[in-house]
């Protein structure tokens, strides 16, 4: 008896396949796929938001100096000249607070980074849509927004919940959702 779903695709095509799912579901909360994907999924999702669970609070916060560039008040870099008649960006000193990596945390981290894609979040509107693009840190989110809502949960952090066949070929459609 085999391990897992080869869901009719090669081993590259389906780890593809799954790990953008897994991204989505993170990312969005509920994905629509049909019933074999879903709980080939779930198994996945299921370890990285357990992972997350386990190594939520394992990080120190360490306070940094850094560099900001000054702006203007149309946000624009202020630059002034300096002995050579070049134009410099003027820099103030700012502390920042950050948080640490204990070592287990980032081993947990470079394991959910091996699974998820990166994202990259393009704004609705037209204008400002090349320039205002984020990455979006998922790791950070499981650490963050959806490992505290699970910390006295034992798993079943999925929940699968079947909408019908779908059309073309009669397949078993469900919507995967963190409950």
């Amino acid at each position: 008896m085999a391990m897992y779903r080869k869901l009719g695709k090669t081993s590259s095509q389906r780890k593809a396949l799954l790990r953008n799912q897994v991204t989505m579901l993170i990312l969005n909360g509920r994905i629509t796929t049909t019933e074999a994907r879903a709980k080939e999924v779930k198994k996945i999702a299921e370890k990285l938001i357990a992972l997350g669970i386990k190594e939520k609070d394992n990080y120190e916060t360490v306070t940094v100096k850094t560099k900001v560039p000054q702006k203007d008040k149309d946000g624009r870099r202020v630059k002034e000249k300096d002995a050579n008649g070049k134009k410099v960006t003027v820099f103030d000193e700012v502390e920042k607070e950050i948080k640490k990596d204990m070592p287990s945390r980032l081993h947990a981290r470079h394991q959910m980074l091996s699974v998820l894609y990166d994202v990259t979040e393009v704004p609705a509107e037209i204008q400002g849509r090349k320039k205002n693009t984020k990455k979006v840190d998922l790791a950070a989110k499981i650490f963050d927004e959806i490992a505290p809502k699970y910390t006295n949960r034992n798993g079943g952090f999925t929940r699968i919940v079947k909408i019908g066949p779908r059309k073309g070929d009669a397949a078993m459609m469900v919507i995967l959702e963190l409950v």
